[in-house]
Formats: C-alpha cells, sequence, structure tokens
C-alpha cells in the first residue's frame, strides 16, 4: 500500500469559534447554526440580509437547489450528530466542534483515541493549546485527545480534539505545519456532498427572496 503523506490541520475559522464558544454564531436561530458549515459564502451573506420571512423561504429554496441525495445525507449525519454529541451541547449537540466537522466531512477514515500521558509527544499538540485539561486525578486512563484523518487526494487530513473538563471537546492548534489542503478538503465536501444544481437559477431565486418583507 502507497504511504500517504501526513498533514496536521486545523481550521482557523473553527479555532476562533472554539475561543469564543457557539455565541459566535445566532443560537437562536436553529437552522442556521445546523447548515452554517455547509453553506457557502454567498449564502451566508444573503442569509445575513434576508428578513425573517425571507429566511423561512431560504430554508426550502436552499435543499430544492441541491440533490435530494444532499439532503438524505444530512438527515443521517444530524441523526448521528444528536445521538453522539449530547453531552458536548446538550441544547444544541450539532453546534459543537466535533458535530461541525461531522456534518461537513462525514466520518472520519480513521479516529484515535489517545490518554492523558500521550497527547503532548505522541500527536505534538502545541503547549497551552486552548482547551488542554488534565483529568489525571480524575481517571487514570481517561482520553483527553480525539484524532480524526480523513484522505484527501494523496494526503492525510487531521483533526485534533482536545478534552475540556467537564465535557466538551475541542478543536485544538498544533506545531505542525502544511495546513493547505484544509480549504481544499472542506471546498472539496461541500461541492461534492451538498453540490447546487444550477448556482446561476439558486442565485436568481435568492436575489427575489430579497424583496420578502
Amino acid at each position: 500500500m502507497k504511504k500517504l503523506q501526513c498533514v496536521w490541520l486545523v481550521p482557523a475559522a473553527l479555532l476562533t469559534l472554539s475561543a469564543c464558544g457557539v455565541n459566535t454564531m445566532p443560537s437562536r436561530d436553529e437552522w442556521y447554526t445546523k447548515h452554517y458549515y455547509l453553506m457557502q459564502d454567498f449564502e451566508r451573506q444573503a442569509y445575513k440580509q434576508f428578513s425573517p420571512a425571507a429566511r423561512l423561504e431560504f430554508q426550502t429554496v436552499y435543499w430544492e437547489a441541491r440533490d435530494p441525495k444532499s439532503k438524505k445525507i444530512f438527515d443521517e449525519r444530524m441523526d448521528f450528530v444528536m445521538k453522539t454529541y449530547k453531552r458536548d451541547n446538550a441544547r444544541q449537540p450539532w453546534n459543537c466542534d466535533r458535530a461541525r466537522i461531522y456534518l461537513l466531512n462525514g466520518p472520519a477514515n480513521q479516529v484515535e483515541m489517545a490518554p492523558n500521558d500521550r497527547w503532548g509527544t505522541q500527536f505534538g499538540v502545541g503547549e497551552g493549546a486552548a482547551g488542554v485539561s488534565d483529568r489525571t486525578n480524575e481517571d487514570i486512563s481517561a482520553n483527553t485527545l480525539e484524532v480524526w484523518t480523513y484522505r484527501y487526494d494523496k494526503y492525510l487530513v487531521q483533526y485534533a480534539f482536545i478534552f475540556n473538563a467537564p465535557n466538551e471537546w475541542r478543536l485544538s492548534p498544533s506545531r505542525f505545519a502544511g495546513n493547505r489542503y484544509l480549504g481544499a478538503l472542506e471546498i472539496w465536501s461541500k461541492e461534492n456532498t451538498f453540490p447546487i444544481r444550477d448556482p446561476g437559477e439558486y442565485k436568481f431565486k435568492l436575489e427575489e427572496l430579497k424583496s420578502i418583507q
């Protein structure tokens, strides 16, 4: 088997969210927080400009512009998120770091858990990384690092989540360089899993929604 090149990647946008908390997105707009990382930049900008009535209409138009298979995939991933990440964010399980990555990229090709005596040396998480918490006195065998590995082209792209007591997993920075493939991976996920069938017609419909008061 051909050996793949490993590249440690951490999305800057998600690190900002981790530092600031879920309040960086409008927590009262449930639909928006569920779809935020799946949306294209122009969709987010348009959504912000819409009236409340236009936003409701957009939520229908958003999925009409995509293949029904995309909606099925989203529903399956959301179902997994709701069952798996309740402890990370009880009120909005989809609005935490691991859930956001899962909704966008789907299940990782490999997930590795590491106990608290291995995170600093084996995986190279930088000193002072946000969210690091010593759980030695709580549980000697407790895992404090979770690494998700995705294949992208001939590379391996990795996300590292550090446990933050009492129940949160935060995306963490690392000392590894070579993050030039991160954007490409996430754009690929959007364009291949949630593609817009006719961008021109779709954007025209969004312009029409601006007239709804």
